[in-house]
């Protein structure tokens, strides 16, 4: 007997029959390589293979097409839920423009900005005199926040540098960075008071923000068997003086809070369907808690054949297992379902809260709820690999992997460093360029064909030299990233697939994981798989197959 390969070659002897009494550690251990590598077999093989080899019934493929489509069905109610709530504050920050911005012109391409001294107090004293009529002009069931009884004023802050004295004049100047702020309250009754008096040096004036608070109940989610929420709408109006440039640009912005309403009653509609959907959610849950337990047990089974695997490659060939056959028992696939599985759990336990109006974080919600549905389809593609047509795909993505992240490694330190250039040298003259983040967006459209002529076109012409380093730039970055980076890109993937399709159709084993899994060529519906591991008459069986291994090689010597 002598250890060839990874199979022992059983050699003829003069006593047939005697052979296994004279060799009996010899066959345990052929026993024992072929029952590893039927393990194995099965553990790589489809779930209508697994059916076929030991009568397995495909339960994580049944739970996971379920659960692909009761999770849809819940981003789905979820996302309409979460729409009304968007469109909701969407709509009432541009009432509040409306409301509290004087002259406000939806859509304008101008910021708006006031230019006179006289413009700062007129519009200071609009806000605060539609905030005082806001009972006799709103349209919506705005109301004021009240605290103990009262209604909470508005604060109107206006900051300012301690001391300075300017004189442009002669070119000289003293100011005192220290910069102090200085509010006053205004209430909203009585409405026919007189405004407070307040005086804004605007030489020293950084700023000058105005801050209140609004409520409103959202009455559109009764119409779809949902409880309203109430909205803590907190608005910051700020005049913007930093830049002293002779422009004070006025903004609006709107801080909501969402709570649950402290007291409430609705009548002609049931509120049976929440506790449906709360329901709904729960049996999700179960159902990820289930796919969750399956997908782990699958792993670690997984994890103990590679160790296995690898003991045997210590004892019968002295090397350790590569990296790329240790990944192969790790199923990518597995991994991306618990982690979409532990996503949907959290996502469905704060949609509960919400539902149940104990949080209001639809955003946090949202996030967990929209990635665990993507990872759920992305696993689609798993069950399309069985196929070989579909399976090209899968591998050629699998193989390309690795050099695709150090081509993007490479490329990315390219990329990054016309970013910095771009920014420094012409953020002052082009408004794309203005910030790392609009230059990274500029830069990824050009890459992708959008926007080029708008690019060239919108540079200022104020400096020849800039404008001139602008063309080079702009024309070395294109020709470099679409004709060569992205061409090499291309490249590499279809050379990676042009390699899979071939390896496919010549069907040669490509690494050591797959030569020693190829010596089994027992079928799936052989019934050999049927055998339970602790079994003796695997032995026996193993054994028979020897007696006529030795037999047909002795009728063949004699022939």
């Amino acid at each position: 007997m002598e250890e060839s390969g990874d199979l022992y070659d059983v050699r003829e002897t003069n006593d047939p029959s005697s052979w296994e009494d004279q060799h009996p550690q010899c066959l345990q251990d052929v026993a024992k390589v072929e029952r590893l590598r039927r393990k194995i077999k099965y553990y790589f093989m489809n779930p209508c293979e697994k059916y076929h080899a030991r009568g397995r019934k495909p339960w994580k493929l049944i739970l996971q097409i379920i659960k692909i489509a009761i999770i849809t069905i819940q981003l789905v109610l979820f996302g309409l839920s979460n729409q009304m709530v968007v469109t909701f504050k969407d709509e009432n920050l541009m009432t509040f423009k409306h409301l509290f911005l004087k002259d406000y012109v939806d859509g304008g391409i101008a910021p708006y900005a006031l230019y006179r001294q006289a413009d700062v107090y007129d519009h200071i004293e609009y806000v605060i005199q539609q905030y005082r009529l806001l009972h006799n002009i709103t349209l919506s069931n705005h109301e004021y926040e009240e605290k103990h009884s009262v209604y909470t004023p508005l604060l109107l802050c206006q900051e300012f540098y301690r001391n300075g004295t300017i004189y442009p004049s002669n070119e000289t100047f003293e100011i005192d960075a220290h910069v102090d702020t200085e509010c006053l309250r205004v209430y909203p009754q009585p409405v026919h008071e007189a405004l407070p008096h307040f005086k804004l040096d605007f030489i020293r004036l950084i700023s000058v923000k105005i801050t209140f608070v609004l409520k409103a109940i959202n009455l559109q989610t009764v119409r779809h068997r949902e409880l309203p929420d109430c909205y803590d709408f907190t608005l910051i109006i700020t005049f913007n003086n930093q830049a002293h440039s002779g422009q004070i640009k006025v903004d609006l912005e709107n801080e909501v809070d969402i709570n649950e309403c402290r007291q409430w009653k609705v009548t002609g509609a049931y509120d049976r369907s929440i506790y449906l959907t709360v329901l709904f959610d729960c049996l999700i849950i179960i159902m990820c808690i289930i796919s969750f337990a399956l997908c782990t047990r699958s792993v670690i089974t997984g994890i103990q054949l590679q160790l296995e695997y690898s003991r045997y490659c210590r004892k019968h060939f002295s090397k350790e297992l590569s990296w790329s056959d240790k990944l192969e028992f790790v199923n990518s696939w597995y991994i991306l379902i618990i982690v979409s599985d532990t996503l949907t759990i959290i996502g469905s336990l704060l949609k509960i809260a919400i539902q149940t109006k104990v949080l209001s974080s639809y955003d946090v919600c949202s996030i967990f709820l929209g990635t665990g549905t993507m990872f759920v389809w992305m696993g689609v593609i798993r069950y399309m690999g069985y196929f070989k047509k579909y399976n090209i795909l899968i591998l050629t993505l699998r193989a390309a992997f690795p050099n695709v992240i150090r081509f993007i490694c490479c490329a990315g330190i390219i990329y990054l460093s016309y970013c910095f250039c771009g920014w420094i040298v012409l953020g002052p003259y082009h408004e794309k360029f203005q910030t790392l983040n609009t230059v990274s967006e500029c830069l990824f459209s050009l890459i992708n064909g959008d926007d080029m002529f708008p690019t060239f076109k919108n540079m200022q012409q104020k400096n020849s030299l800039v404008w001139m380093f602008s063309r080079v730039y702009l024309y070395t970055f294109v020709s470099l990233f679409i004709y060569m980076i992205l061409s090499l890109f291309i490249t590499l993937i279809t050379d990676t697939y042009d390699t899979i399709k071939q390896q496919q159709q010549s069907g040669t084993p490509t690494s050591e994981l797959q030569r020693f899994l190829s010596e089994c060529k027992d079928l799936p519906n052989s019934g050999a798989y049927r055998l339970d591991k602790n079994n003796s008459c695997f032995l026996n069986c193993f054994n028979n197959r020897c007696r006529k291994y030795r037999t047909q090689e002795r009728l063949t010597s004699e022939a």
